[in-house]
């Protein structure tokens, strides 16, 4: 008899251990799937989807901090692309600097003005002058706010009998603003200055 009581208890602890081992595998099975849904949910909430021609296309969404540097020199260089890339036509000038003061602060509209006053554009329309820019490098300065950068880029003025090349330097400060389509970095450049625009020298 006793050996039957002893029998039961043996079962009863194995019964007992084998619940107890029973439950802390559903724990963690529990909450490895909890953790994975919420991964997964993550992982959804980072993809976008842009639609191209009819066909929808995975992209991937990041945080602006991985990719300031990027998008401070893009936004750099599309702003002197438009204030410096110039077609001796009263339109193309207007466009191009319109869009190049959407993305700087009254500096820039103060040179515009400037260089208005000084006949600076009407001498392109009048002596069929092109303008270009090439942004070589930009120096930014990400670890104050508002951003510093230095940018260093080459100009050509292309007439119809010569292209002469100059080399220009500015700088300014970046700070944040709001996106829009006119702005889609949503940054502002402000304080903006020239250092330097001058002849290069003729290569032997």
């Amino acid at each position: 008899m006793f050996t039957q009581f002893k029998n039961i208890d043996t079962a009863f602890k194995h019964i007992k251990l084998f619940s107890i081992f029973l439950i802390m595998a559903c724990t963690l099975l529990s909450g490895f799937s909890i953790w994975k849904s919420f991964d997964m949910v993550k992982t959804v909430k980072g993809k976008i989807y842009i639609l191209a021609n009819g066909k929808a296309i995975e992209a991937f969404s990041a945080e602006r901090k991985n990719n300031i540097g990027v998008e401070l020199r893009d936004h750099i260089k599309m702003f002197h692309h438009y204030f410096f890339t110039l077609d001796p036509d009263d339109k193309v000038i207007q466009a191009n600097i319109s869009n190049a003061l959407n993305l700087a602060d009254e500096s820039a509209k103060k040179a515009f003005d400037n260089l208005k006053e000084q006949g600076y554009y009407n001498n392109l329309i009048s002596a069929n002058i092109s303008q270009e820019i090439r942004v070589d490098s930009t120096k930014l300065d990400i670890n104050q706010y508002p951003f510093q950068f230095r940018c260093y880029a080459t100009q050509k003025l292309i007439r119809s009998t010569s292209t002469v090349t100059r080399k220009l330097i500015t700088q300014g400060y970046v700070r944040n603003v709001s996106r829009s389509d006119n702005n889609p970095h949503g940054f502002l450049i402000q304080q903006w200055e020239t250092l330097e625009n001058s002849d290069e020298p003729l290569k032997p």
